[in-house]
Order: C-alpha cells, then structure tokens, then sequence
C-alpha cells in the first residue's frame, strides 16, 4: 500500500522514501520544498508541492493513491529559532500537524508515524532516558512537538488510528550509497557543520558552551546513523500493519558523545585541523542527553547496522563533499 511521506524532500524524509523503495513499498512525496529539494526525490515516485496542512490536497492525494499510512517529518526543528519565533514553530509544527492528523482521520487513514524528537523531555535527571521519563522540554521545538504528541494520543483513542511516535536524538550521517544526505546549506547540525569546516566550505566553526557539567564542559549527545533511523520507521510501519498497538519509542544508540569528542573524529577522519571558537551557550540546549533504545529494540524489533561515530562521520563527509561538486 503506498505511504504519503510529508516533508520527503528533505533531509531525514528524502532517505526514507529511499528505504522504502528499496524494501519493495511506494512512497507518495508532499513537501512545500522550504528546506527540502525537489532533486532528492527519485524519478517515477509520485511528487505533491504543498503544505501539511492543506486538507484539500491531502485529501486529493489520498484519493489518488490509496494511501494506508503516513510518515510525518515535515517541520521546523532548529532550537534557537524555535526561542526567537516560537508563533512560527507552533504554527508549523502542531497546528498544521494536527490538520494533517484530521486529515488522516478524515481520509481514514489508520497509521500514522510521528517523527518527535529527544527535545521533549528537556533538562533530564539521568542517563540513558526512558519512555517513561518525565517530559519537561525546554524550548518551543519541544513543546510544539510534544503538544503534537498528545494531539495524536486522543486522536487516536477516538478513531480507528494506530500511531508509533518516534523521538529522534542526533541523527547525522548520509546514504551509505551516496544518495542523499544532509544538503540545507545553513543546517545547524554539529557533524553537518563540522564536515563544512573540514572541507572550507565555512571559516571555521563554534563551539556553544564549555561549562555544561560534562566531563569536558560541552553538551553530550547521542548520535544516532540516519540509515538507522529510517530504518526504525520502517519496523514501525511493519509494527502497525501487523496490528500493533500504539507506543513512543526513542530512537538512539544509548551511547553519547561531547561537542569536542565529535569535533576530534570529524578532525581525524577528515585529516584536516579546522578552526574551533569558544563561544556562549546557545538557549534551550541541555547539557546531555543519551537514549533508552529498549522498547524500539524489544517491541518493533530494529536492529541499528550503523552504530560506530566514524562511519556517520565519513558518510556525511563523502556526502559534503558530493554537494561541494554539484554546487555552480
């Protein structure tokens, strides 16, 4: 049955319809192309330019192609610009997400995976961080995704809709076949951004805090293969299909690393010593946080092929390098 990936275009969304291509399935493709490429989309799959929350053309897509599931990704997700225009994050990630919810309700459309994020459970007491940890999250990325959470928490108690949330930690890398990877020019992910000071494609690069209480003052985080992410999505949907009942599950290797231990293997697997500078801490960043990947283990049955900070890092590197040639 064809899958509506929102937000396909873009970075995690452009290597999940590749996923499902290659396991055999049809993606259908909606994304407003803001941040994503209408190049990332392989030829023959089905392209919709538009927003999440135009029920109209959800509607005409789902008529056209029968759709059964839908695997949301489109949104906004840079933490300290959720702080300066948090209006615009909550219009963008819950308003328009509960549209595409209603929409799916409407269209009966009965499953439905969330892409969420660590962000909603905030400053954590302890690692690793379970499901069942308190949620308190820091900034309006956060909170417009865990409102979205419990949007579709009811939504789904009152219709026939079965839901698997998935809360990202730091994804990272690229297509081990060099496909698709991590093309916004301005994307503020540290091993995205690290990989373009590697290759001079910025002057340099900065570095948010070093007083965090760490064992090297900066944050720690847990990296997780975007191969390995889409992955996850894909058991989810198998999970649902087969009957399986709605659940949140965190997506992360359960190991984390600092700013400055990435910042050290993107410098050795690069071979290139860039510039670093110590500035402030940015707001909304929590000094760490590591995944409990038990129940996406356990309960959807994923397996992470990709668990090893090199390989990421060599594959956004590869994929860096890809876009510094196709660029005019």
């Amino acid at each position: 049955m064809p899958v509506l990936v929102t937000g396909g275009a873009g970075y995690i969304g452009s290597h999940m319809v590749l996923e499902l291509l290659d396991h055999g399935q049809t993606p259908v493709v909606l994304d407003n192309l803001t941040t994503g490429f209408r190049w990332a989309v392989p030829e023959g799959v089905a392209f919709y330019e538009g927003d999440m929350g135009d029920g109209e053309l959800i509607d005409r897509i789902a008529r056209e192609h029968a759709i059964d599931a839908i695997i949301h990704f489109a949104a906004r997700i840079v933490v300290p610009e959720s702080v300066a225009d948090p209006l615009g994050y909550y219009l963008n990630n819950t308003v328009k997400a509960r549209a595409l919810i209603e929409s799916a309700v409407r269209n009966r459309i009965r499953h439905f995976i969330f892409s969420s994020t660590a962000a909603v459970y905030g400053d954590v007491a302890g690692n690793p961080v379970t499901e069942e940890d308190a949620l308190n999250p820091v900034s309006p990325y956060g909170r417009s995704k865990l409102m979205t959470e419990w949007i579709l928490e009811d939504a789904a108690k009152a219709h026939d809709l079965n839901y698997v949330v998935l809360r990202y930690f730091n994804v990272a890398g690229a297509d081990p076949k060099g496909r698709t990877g991590q093309s916004t020019a301005n994307a503020t992910h540290l091993i995205k951004v690290a990989c373009q000071a590697a290759l001079g494609r910025r002057k340099g690069m900065d570095v948010f805090g070093t007083d965090y209480p760490t064992p090297d003052g900066t944050c720690v985080r847990d990296y997780i293969h975007v191969a390995d992410l889409v992955r996850a999505h894909r058991d989810a949907l198998a999970y649902l299909r087969a009957g399986g009942a709605s659940l949140k599950a965190n997506c992360g290797y359960g190991r984390g690393y600092s700013v400055k231990e990435v910042i050290d293997v993107v410098k050795r697997v690069s071979g290139v010593d860039f510039e670093t500078r110590i500035t402030g801490r940015r707001p909304g960043d929590p000094p760490a946080i590591v995944a409990s990947n038990d129940r996406a283990r356990g309960t959807l049955g994923w397996v992470p092929e990709h668990d090893d900070l090199a390989e990421i890092v060599d594959n956004a590197l590869s994929w860096e390098r890809r876009l510094h040639n196709r660029a005019p």
